[in-house]
């Protein structure tokens, strides 16, 4: 174990280096934050005079060489536009973004499982095929739109008349088709403050309602992928040698079915989907967007309008950080899960 976290300490700087080095790169490509500091009436002498002060004007090697030295110390630099630590600006809105991951990922968890299991025991019952179909369709459908049918559906609400509403049946049938809406669908609301600046919506109900749409849109991107692959696994592991013994000893379908199938089924699931569920950070720029959810997708979207460098450096380094975070946590589980395979990589 102590061999395997070396190592992957080792490929985890790696790879947060080559993330340092592509994100340092491209700042000269996001566009002058001295215009977006000074504005446009300050002449070309100040502005010169600032640039040399924020060191711009330094080779590319002496630039990132500073760079890397105070990023060891977790000091990114200032914002531009906060005029404060990107560090403090990124811890002030990380809560929001972790919340609605965390939000999204239980979504996921305790919808695909019993989904993709029920889906391989009985590939053939209709409710079954309706959860496939639905599934290519959630897989189809970006997040945006998602996003903005929900808002219109249980925020702003729709109401449909298909059937005649003089009729006993047919008003029943418009109001089951027909939504109130007033659901909350912009922002967090007033987030319970937990300690510094880490504030919670998973302290009151009036804060959970305000992360349920946007953490539904969130996890429909991931949702059918893990439903679909939990069925293809465990279709799979239905067929495996083992399974038929254990039916032939005569070992109830239960036990088979959630102890010994769904056991081996989760193996290729949870690397697979532990990287997915990771690249829901990513996702989270066009929900928070859509939603006005203050988390750190929103706030890039707007360092990238004013060309704050280095808030969106110090964005895309928290980002690389949470993905080698979730992979190495995936491979512990994994190893935890399945005792025979070694973290070291030498054989069981």
């Amino acid at each position: 174990m102590i061999a395997f976290l070396i190592k992957r300490l080792f490929h985890a700087l790696l790879v947060m280096f080559v993330i340092s080095v592509i994100a340092f790169a491209i700042q000269d490509n996001l566009g002058d934050p001295i215009q977006q500091m000074v504005g446009q009436s300050v002449p070309e002498s100040e502005r010169a005079v600032l640039r040399e002060e924020l060191g711009l004007n330094d080779p590319f090697a002496v630039q990132y060489l500073r760079f890397a030295a105070n990023a060891v110390q977790f000091d990114f630099g200032y914002s531009y536009v906060f005029n404060e630590p990107t560090t403090d600006v990124i811890l002030r809105h990380l809560p929001a973004t972790l919340e609605l991951v965390a939000a999204s990922t239980f979504l996921i968890i305790a919808l695909s499982i019993p989904i993709g299991v029920y889906s391989a025991i009985r590939p053939r019952a209709w409710l079954s095929r309706f959860f496939m179909g639905v599934s290519i369709i959630g897989i189809s459908i970006p997040v945006f739109l998602t996003a903005i049918v929900l808002i219109q559906l249980f925020a702003i609400g729709v109401s449909v008349t298909p059937f005649p509403a003089d009729t006993g049946w047919g008003g029943w049938l418009n109001d089951l088709l027909s939504t109130e809406g007033g659901m909350p669908a912009y922002g967090r609301g007033d987030p319970v403050a937990v300690f510094g600046t880490w504030e919670t919506n998973f302290a009151s109900l009036k804060g959970l309602s305000y992360l349920v749409l946007p953490a539904i849109s969130l996890a429909s991107i991931m949702l059918p992928l893990f439903i679909r692959l939990i069925r293809a696994e465990m279709l799979e592991v239905m067929q495996s040698e083992y399974v038929k013994f254990a039916r032939a000893k005569g070992i109830s379908l239960r036990r088979i079915y959630f102890l010994h199938a769904l056991k081996n089924t989760m193996l290729p699931v949870i690397t697979v989907g532990g990287v997915q569920i990771g690249t829901l950070v990513a996702y989270t720029i066009l929900t928070e967007t859509v939603f006005q959810w203050p988390g750190m997708g929103l706030m890039f979207l707007d360092a990238i309008e004013r060309s704050d460098i280095p808030l969106i450096v110090t964005y895309l380094m928290i980002v690389g950080l949470i993905f080698v975070i979730t992979n190495t946590l995936v491979d512990l589980i994994y190893g935890l899960v399945n005792p025979t395979v070694k973290l070291t990589g030498k054989p069981a």
